[in-house]
């Protein structure tokens, strides 16, 4: 997909748009832009393979579930993110056109992107990018949440083979949320940050 394009119709919509041809690139550059902050991260295996958690901890206070201090819950962390100044968070796909689409089973990522931070930083690869909503929204469901369900060894239909969503009633089902941000939300600085690697699911 065409980075150029997908950043031109994001900045049309409103978003602060920047890129990068690799995550280590990206890494720098988000931590050179974020310093004495409070920083709350969705579950992302993005920001997991970028190293991202160890490149911000040094300067800022971070709460992600995925890495809980001595004496915290994941729920505990679940609760500060949603209080952080900034928020960090991938995408499950984003059309060309410039939606930006996301599903959840918790709801803490639907919700923290759309409200409630001074900053969120959307980070996506270029394996996330499709060339209209159709087709995204079509990704995060038959690709990014059968792919995170067997990482999660949930007992649902699409974990088996990781190939589509089968739309089930699973106790253990993952996609029980989904957000499309039509354009940027009210209220919030959103900067949206590309890179010309795969990443993530």
């Amino acid at each position: 997909m065409d980075l150029n394009k997908t950043k031109e119709n994001l900045e049309k919509k409103g978003y602060k748009v920047t890129c990068f041809e690799t995550s280590d690139d990206a890494k720098k550059y988000l931590a050179s832009q974020i310093s004495d902050k409070t920083v709350g991260i969705g579950g992302s295996v993005t920001v997991k393979d970028m190293g991202l958690y160890d490149s911000l901890k040094a300067n800022n206070t971070i709460y992600w579930h995925w890495s809980i201090p001595e004496g915290k819950t994941s729920r505990d962390m679940l609760d500060e993110s949603r209080h952080a100044q900034i928020y960090i968070s991938s995408a499950n796909a984003i059309s060309q056109s410039g939606e930006i689409i996301n599903i959840d089973g918790t709801g803490n990522r639907v919700s923290a992107i759309s409200f409630g931070h001074e900053k969120v930083y959307i980070i996506a690869g270029k394996n996330k990018i499709e060339p209209v909503l159709e087709k995204a929204l079509s990704r995060a469901r038959n690709v990014a949440a059968p792919l995170n369900a067997k990482r999660l060894l949930r007992k649902t239909p699409c974990a088996i083979n990781a190939d589509k969503c089968y739309d089930c009633s699973s106790p253990e089902r993952i996609c029980r949320n989904i957000s499309i941000l039509c354009t940027r939300p009210t209220g919030a600085e959103y900067e949206v940050v590309l890179i010309n690697e795969d990443l993530g699911y």
